[in-house]
């Protein structure tokens, strides 16, 4: 068995629709943060090192090398040959929409790559970024909005200083899904005064706004944050490892099985990550989840409690069903393979 099996994966979705391997190349197009240039805050989130999640340092290559380098290495991993861009870095609507348009462009015009995901906060995406990313849906291009929410209470993102609220969230994630555009959310586990209770209702309300991709990832400390010094003063405890594989699998339970994982776990280099140790394991995480899930005979979508809903309930960017109802059951009473809505038809551009 493979994770894949329990889970629904955006990797096994996108090889199941267009028949070979698709992966992102993570691009950073020099784009900062109004939570740092002074517009929203300065210092950005308590939390916030970009290099964290940055794979080509401080001072980044052009477009073009960072896409060469980024094709040769998942090339000789993976051998694919086709790709999405991934603007990851920092705030990546966060410019005049003539300038999205162009980076965005620059990226598409070369032969292997076949879409785009772009992250950014949510309060950084206007109408004019919304419709510039539709438009590119409509040329046949994959394209995903990624909105990084980490949490659906405005106390935590107030302690974190985040700079927005949920209802920034809301306004762009109806926004992008009234234009066709498929939105990914962002959820972090282990924020400061956040226990599962927390991590439940985020995910209730993401799922209730509408939702078509999830990422999860767990807090971790690095250099050079104010998450770092209060770390150090004792004042911050991260999760252990067991910790969150156990609210990892909890959420996966609880999220309807046409919603794709495009992440549950997140990583940091050794180089700068001061704790929790076993943030820089990625494997180790992932093969924990897959363990612990077959431990408990779920799956993805096993609790979701009624959240699947025919599309004429519920807007889907996917089309037809999206799921089969498996309200009361028991995590035990779902012990099924994990099965691919293959029958239906998806609506995604490429």
């Amino acid at each position: 068995m493979a994770l894949s099996d329990y889970i629904h994966t955006f990797g096994q979705y996108l090889f199941e629709r267009h028949g070979e391997r698709i992966h992102k190349i993570a691009l950073d197009a020099g784009f900062t943060c109004p939570n740092r240039d002074g517009a929203k805050g300065v210092g950005g989130c308590t939390f916030c090192n970009n290099n964290s999640f940055n794979p080509n340092g401080p001072e980044p290559q052009t477009l073009e090398s960072q896409c060469d380098s980024g094709r040769r290495a998942i090339a000789k991993r993976t051998r694919a040959k086709k790709f999405i861009a991934y603007f990851q870095a920092y705030t990546n609507t966060y410019a005049d929409v003539a300038e999205l348009d162009a980076l965005y462009r620059h990226a598409l015009t070369r032969h292997d790559i076949v879409g785009l995901s772009v992250g950014t906060r949510p309060d950084c995406v206007s109408g004019e970024a919304l419709d510039l990313l539709a438009g590119y849906r409509e040329e046949g291009f994959i394209v995903w909005l990624e909105l990084g929410l980490q949490s659906a209470f405005d106390e935590t993102l107030r302690r974190v200083n985040r700079g927005h609220g949920l209802k920034e969230y809301r306004e762009v994630a109806v926004a992008a899904r009234q234009r066709g555009i498929p939105l990914c959310t962002h959820l972090i586990l282990g924020l400061p005064g956040e226990d599962e209770s927390h991590y439940h209702a985020s995910l209730d309300t993401v799922l209730d706004i509408g939702v078509d991709g999830l990422k999860l990832h767990p807090l971790h400390v690095v250099k050079h944050t104010v998450l770092a010094n209060q770390w150090r003063r004792g004042e911050y405890r991260p999760l252990q490892r067991e910790e969150y594989i156990r609210h990892a699998c909890d959420l996966i339970e609880r999220t309807p099985e046409h919603i794709m994982f495009h992440r549950v776990t997140g990583t940091a280099s050794k180089d700068i990550l001061l704790a929790p140790e076993w943030c820089s394991q990625k494997w180790s995480v992932l093969n924990g989840i897959e363990q612990e899930l077959a431990r408990r005979g779920s799956r993805q979508g096993c609790l979701a409690q009624g959240r699947f809903m025919e599309a004429t309930d519920r807007t889907s960017l996917f089309g037809g069903k999206v799921g089969i109802a498996v309200d009361g059951k028991s995590a035990a009473e779902c012990q099924v393979p994990f099965r691919h809505p293959a029958e239906e038809e998806i609506l995604y551009a490429a």
